[in-house]
């Protein structure tokens, strides 16, 4: 199912680009497009975890620069019996952490700065196995592939902009003026809302998913429960600055803040909701 949905994604990338391309340029837009997309669903599927942990600064660690995170991950990948996967550091304060890579065999684990000063110890634990169970539940590749869409989908609103200032299109067989622009509010106001669709349709069940399963990986629910609130209140009042929305899926805590409806659209599930499925698992366990 999850080899189907990363297929279905790339398709609508590349059926995206296509469009966009005939807007901007007409047939040989629309060929120019096709063999951009082909390129970029090739970097995409290969090369989207190495931008993602790029687009953040994200350090390669050694266990003795950061031995409780480098000595979790390894404790709990065993566990998992998953390879280890490599571990970095995000310079930055806020509290946060995602895993990525294309595969079990090919995944990374990103801790922010300020969630191991943050966190003790068996919170941080109960972090690296939410973060581990999507490594070991292949949410990874559809993840990485899905903040690479959306960053395109991001940039293709830009392209139809700088072509609507420049004029766009000189294909004779299309209209001019009022066509761009109608074409260009469209795109402008269905874009983000695709991007936001694909993100949230897969974010949300596979948190819940990750969550349950990172917790009876590491038998300690209610310290996972305790590090998303003290993530949470953090995020809340200070969102991780450069985070793109693009990538905001990808965090165990939404490095953005959303505030009133904005929740409604978010690809994270409620907090709360995630902390009393927690203290419920934990009186099962």
């Amino acid at each position: 199912m999850k080899t189907f949905k990363t297929a279905l994604l790339l398709t609508v990338l590349t059926l995206m680009f296509i469009t966009i391309g005939g807007f901007l340029g007409g047939r040989s837009g629309m060929v120019t497009a096709f063999v951009f997309a082909l390129v970029m669903n090739f970097v995409t599927y290969w090369f989207s975890d190495k931008i993602v942990l790029a687009m953040y600064r994200a350090k390669p660690v050694t266990e003795a620069e950061a031995p409780e995170l480098v000595q979790a991950v390894r404790h709990l990948s065993q566990l998992a019996d998953i390879p280890m996967p490599k571990v970095y550091v995000i310079p930055t304060e806020v509290p946060n952490a995602f895993a990525t890579g294309r595969s079990p065999n090919h995944a990374a684990v990103a801790a922010t700065e300020g969630i191991l000063k943050m966190l003790n110890q068996d919170e941080l634990i109960g972090v690296i196995a939410h973060e581990l169970s999507h490594v070991r539940n292949r949410d990874t590749l559809i993840s990485t592939v899905a903040a690479a869409i959306a960053g395109a989908i991001y940039m293709l609103i830009d392209m139809a902009r700088w072509s609507l200032m420049f004029g766009g299109s000189r294909d004779r067989d299309r209209e001019s003026g009022p066509f761009q622009l109608v074409g260009f509010l469209v795109i402008s106001i269905l874009a983000p809302i695709v991007a936001m669709l694909i993100q949230m349709a897969i974010s949300r069940s596979r948190e819940y998913q990750a969550d349950e399963s990172g917790a009876r990986l590491c038998r300690k629910p209610l310290a996972l429960a305790s590090a998303l609130e003290k993530i949470h209140s953090i995020a809340a009042q200070h969102p991780m600055e450069g985070a793109n929305p693009a990538t905001a899926h990808l965090f165990i805590i939404n490095p953005l803040n959303a505030q009133g409806l904005m929740n409604l659209f978010s690809t994270h599930p409620p907090v709360e909701r995630r902390i009393e499925i927690l203290q419920n698992l934990a009186r099962r366990l």
